[in-house]
């Protein structure tokens, strides 16, 4: 990518229930399939973040404000049915160039993702 270009940032995520129950040594291998795609994005010079592993187990707290001051209870907010599972952040030209990446991710690890557009452009530096 050419330094001084333009660029948006995208968060390509799945929900921990789109994920189909699995014995752990599938789920090895379509981790290690992810991390092959995101060898590929890093090669390419747009890879930000990357994590997963995430569902109800790892929750720590929930922090509510409502009385101005903060709150901490233990575990996910009560209402909360759905769980972030997994994500990628990529710094790209253009929503194509995430949905591609998204599509990637999406085939090597057998489930679906979702690509959200943080709402601000960044300038890539001079180096």
């Amino acid at each position: 990518m050419r330094r001084g270009s333009v660029l948006a940032t995208y968060l390509i995520m799945f929900n921990d229930e789109w994920t189909p129950i699995m014995e752990m040594d599938d789920l090895r291998e379509r981790g290690r399939a992810a991390r092959a795609v995101i060898e590929e994005i890093t090669a390419a010079g747009e890879f930000v973040f990357s994590d997963g592993g995430i569902d109800a187990s790892t929750a720590i707290c929930s922090v509510d404000p409502s009385s101005g001051e903060p709150v901490f209870t233990d575990g996910p907010f009560a209402e909360t049915k759905e769980h972030l599972g997994g994500f990628c952040v990529v710094d790209v030209a253009d929503d194509e160039r995430a949905k591609y990446w998204a599509g990637r991710i999406a085939v090597a690890v057998g489930w679906p993702q979702e690509v959200h557009k943080f709402p601000h452009n960044r300038v890539r530096a001079e180096v």
